[in-house]
C-alpha cells in the first residue's frame, strides 16, 4: 500500500530539516554562520528549531538554499546533488507528486 499524501508531506519534512543540518555541518558553519549569511534576519534559535523539524517555513528555502550553497530541490530531497536543480529518478518524489501538489490536487 503506498503511503498518504500527508505521510509523504511529513517524511518530506524531516528530510529537509536533516539536509538543512547536514549541509550546514559538511560547509563547516555554525549556525550563527547560516544567520549571518542569510544577513541577520532571523536567528541560531531559530534556525536550530528548523534543523529539528519544529517551525520550519517553506518560505526560507530560497534563501537557506543561497545561504547553504545548494538548491532548493536538494533541500526538499529530490536530488542528492547539492548542485542540481533537476529531480533524481528516484526516492519519494519519483513515485508521486502529490506531496507538492497535496492530497487534493490530481498528478
Amino acid at each position: 500500500m503506498g503511503a498518504t499524501g500527508r505521510e509523504l508531506a511529513r517524511e518530506r519534512h524531516w528530510i529537509c530539516a536533516q539536509r538543512l543540518r547536514d549541509r550546514r555541518r559538511a560547509l563547516g558553519l555554525t549556525q550563527m554562520d547560516v544567520v549571518t549569511r542569510l544577513g541577520g534576519c532571523t536567528t541560531n534559535r531559530v534556525l536550530s528549531e528548523m534543523e529539528n523539524g519544529r517551525g520550519l517555513d517553506l518560505g526560507w528555502l530560497p534563501e537557506l538554499a543561497t545561504a547553504l550553497d545548494c538548491t532548493v530541490t536538494y533541500l526538499v530531497g529530490l536530488t542528492a546533488d547539492p548542485t542540481r536543480w533537476e529531480p533524481d529518478d528516484h526516492g519519494p518524489a519519483a513515485r508521486s507528486s502529490s506531496w507538492i501538489l497535496g492530497p487534493d490536487i490530481p498528478d
